[in-house]
């Protein structure tokens, strides 16, 4: 028995012949007989009544028509669910961002996306890349936004940022009017860092170690406008992606390029690898990719 057993069934019971049940159904009069038929031998019972052209409902066929009547109507609402989720009418995705990320691209991009599709709703989660990876490896997110590189055997992702970090120094600082800075010449400075749950707090401090030193580390934050404000307030020095940058004040703070080495900050959106993606999400990311890849 399937579901156009029952469907069959029920226009039969509603218009009580299997002739009219076939011109609504668009099939032959012998097939929705048929159909009934093996119903009825499938059930051992017997469903309808036949005297002549007329059917009759059995007491078995009325007990057999409530139940069936819900069936088909759950069916149908289901399919109708799936269609929508199909069309992109409805869904729900979890997106994982770094806070300096999350500020300075995506309000722009979820507006726009919500404004397509208005019935997807999508739950943010604020963490640090490092964070946000492990979560996407685990399942708690969708997609997230992470520093690359990334685990390319675990995740597909898609880069739509290349830039470097960039020297930040208060404007009465010795280094303020040079023109590039090269990294061997922060050895002595006081530095104030993301947190541990930043990428960049490991990227970094790896790159000094490489130059033979290990940084002098004054303070650590999760927020990039309040290690900004401790530079122009003296307290250190701060390496920040270029992108954020051009928030910064400019009088009383001077951007600086890094030389030898520049240290590259490439964002990617990056999702499991090999495993289901929700209609919405898919639709997340080429919707990103497009806008991702026409403004920034």
């Amino acid at each position: 028995m399937d579901i156009r057993h029952l469907q069959y069934f029920v226009e039969a019971a509603r218009f009580q012949s299997f002739t009219k049940a076939a011109q609504s159904l668009y099939i032959t009069q012998p097939t929705i007989s048929k159909m009934i038929k093996n119903l009825e031998e499938e059930l051992g019972v017997v469903l309808f009544e036949r005297t002549g052209k007329r059917i009759k409902l059995t007491d078995a066929g009325s007990i057999l028509l409530e139940q069936a009547q819900q069936m088909v109507q759950s069916f149908g609402q289901m399919n109708s669910r799936l269609s929508e989720l199909m069309e992109m009418k409805v869904g729900h995705i979890r997106i994982g961002l770094p806070p300096m990320v999350g500020v300075t691209f995506f309000p722009r991009i979820i507006g726009k996306f919500r404004e397509k599709y208005p019935k997807i709703t999508m739950q943010l989660f604020e963490h640090g890349a490092k964070k946000v990876e492990a979560d996407v490896g685990s399942g708690e997110l969708d997609i997230g936004v992470i520093l690359l590189p990334t685990n390319e055997e675990k995740f597909d992702s898609f880069c739509f940022l290349r830039q470097d970090l960039m020297l930040v120094v208060p404007s009465s600082h010795k280094l303020a009017n040079r023109d590039e800075v090269p990294f061997i010449e922060l050895k002595d400075e006081p530095f104030l860092l993301f947190h541990e749950d930043f990428t960049l707090h490991d990227r970094i401090i790896a790159e000094c170690e490489k130059l033979g030193f290990h940084p002098d580390v004054v303070y650590k934050s999760t927020q990039w406008d309040f290690i900004s404000e401790m530079v122009a307030a003296n307290m250190g020095i701060a390496l920040l992606p270029e992108a954020i940058c051009h928030e910064l004040d400019q009088e009383r703070l001077r951007v600086i390029p890094l030389t030898s080495p520049s240290i590259p900050w490439h964002l990617a959106l990056i999702w499991r690898k090999d495993s289901y993606l929700s209609f919405a999400t898919r639709e997340w990311i080429a919707f990103a990719r497009e806008v991702l890849g026409h403004e920034v």
